[in-house]
């Protein structure tokens, strides 16, 4: 999300927390559509089937959340070789705690698990649209394919990648909502150990952007569930402050300003897309949550120079400040470990809202680790800090003490 941050820039830039800098290799190159035609191929070249699978089951009310409602093999994902892939429909709440069915796909390493089971990784992913048919389950490289979430499995790690429901299931997406999607995740665990066996009692989050705001939100719930097994978070380029940062948004990325109206309306049913947008963003509101994916949404605003227009004094309005409230991370307490990484050249989460939550954090006695990589953007930080991410994870399954930034020195 590339907007201005205005007051949150300055004060970020006097706080120092004695912060670990790597410098890493070459930024990750992607392929980035240059048209709305080649956004569409580029979509539906990776698009599986949406099938009654995704279906929510009668059952759903006679269950509680964790339980699992369906499970599938599944054998059309280009994995890697011997990994093998099990779908699973379950129980999950949303942000105000309602009942929904809630879509995953399990990846489990090649051969037989280690004793007492393969150690999980929860999967937080980052955004992937609004619509439906927007399920990484739903996409044949699971949508974040060598960025991160294969080299998790061939380290030896089960994945419970949650796909968020209103993706690929039933219902509204609420979008970027760390209640919804921290719920989503926390309640895969159980759900995939029923559905396979082999996993382990043992498990950690991780997500990115989107999904780092809702690995945050799983180390705030586990600091009152204490579920047996959780061992720390991961919260890459999480989204941040989000309440003082929607005010300049690029003309180029104002699609997120209808993937955020989208999110606020799923929350709030009176709050309507004209409550918050105008202009071009209103005019392709329904095209965006319903048509494409990430790729198609990008492209729509390709060569749009104009800024976005925004509706005077929506921020106040109910649905936007539930939305703010529901979407905060670093003033709640956490449980277990959190590792934040960012980079600090993010054109889409930049670093100063990211400082900011932490030192929110900090002054809260959170226990946490930041780190920041120098001239890496958006999607390249999540690939080339996934090896420490992995190395931070064994040390979390080997017992060994996390490092806490928050009790260093001032540098």
């Amino acid at each position: 999300m590339r907007f201005s941050y205005g007051k949150i820039r300055r004060a970020a830039a006097a706080v120092m927390f004695g912060l670990v800098a790597l410098t890493p290799p070459t930024a990750l190159a992607q392929t980035w559509p240059t048209t709305l035609a080649q956004a569409e191929k580029l979509e539906a070249d990776d698009a599986l089937l949406l099938t009654p699978f995704y279906a929510t089951p009668p059952s759903l009310a006679a269950t509680k959340p964790g339980a699992l409602l369906r499970q599938e093999a599944f054998r059309l994902y280009a994995l890697p070789p011997g990994v093998r892939a099990v779908r699973i429909l379950y129980h999950s709440l949303n942000a105000t705690g309602g009942d929904v069915a809630t879509s995953a796909v399990v990846l489990i390493p090649p051969g037989e698990a280690p004793k007492g089971g393969w150690p999980i990784i929860a999967w937080a992913h980052g955004t992937s649209g609004v619509a439906r048919q927007c399920a990484p389950s739903l996409m044949k490289d699971v949508y974040y394919g060598e960025e991160g979430l294969f080299p998790m499995v061939r380290a030896g790690y089960a994945v419970v990648a949650t796909d968020y429901h209103g993706l690929g299931t039933e219902g509204p997406h609420q979008y970027v909502n760390k209640i919804a999607q921290a719920q989503d995740v926390v309640f895969s665990i159980p759900a995939a150990r029923a559905a396979v066996a082999a996993l382990g009692e043992r498990w950690v989050v991780d997500g990115h952007s989107q999904g780092g705001t809702a690995a945050w939100g799983v180390a705030e719930m586990e600091h009152d569930r204490h579920d047996a097994g959780y061992l720390g978070a991961v919260a890459v380029a999480p989204a941040s402050r989000l309440d003082e940062v929607l005010t300049a948004p690029a003309a180029a990325e104002s699609f997120y300003l209808d993937y955020i109206a989208w999110g606020i309306s799923a929350r709030t049913l009176s709050f309507k897309p004209a409550d918050m947008l105008g202009g071009r963003p209103l005019a392709s509101y329904a095209d965006l949550s319903t048509k494409g994916c990430f790729y198609y949404a990008y492209a729509t605003f390709l060569g749009d120079t104009t800024p976005p227009t925004l509706t005077p004094g929506w921020e106040r309005t109910d649905g936007a400040k539930r939305f703010f409230a529901d979407t905060a991370i670093g003033f709640a307490p956490i449980g277990g470990p959190l590792l934040v990484i960012a980079g600090d050249a993010d054109q889409t989460v930049p670093i100063a809202a990211v400082h900011a939550t932490v030192a929110v954090a900090c002054a809260r006695r959170a226990a946490l680790e930041f780190r920041i990589y120098p001239g890496l953007d958006h999607d390249p930080t999540m690939d080339k800090s996934t090896p420490d991410q992995l190395a931070w994870i064994a040390d979390r399954f080997a017992g060994r003490p996390a490092a806490d930034v928050c009790k260093a020195p001032s540098g």
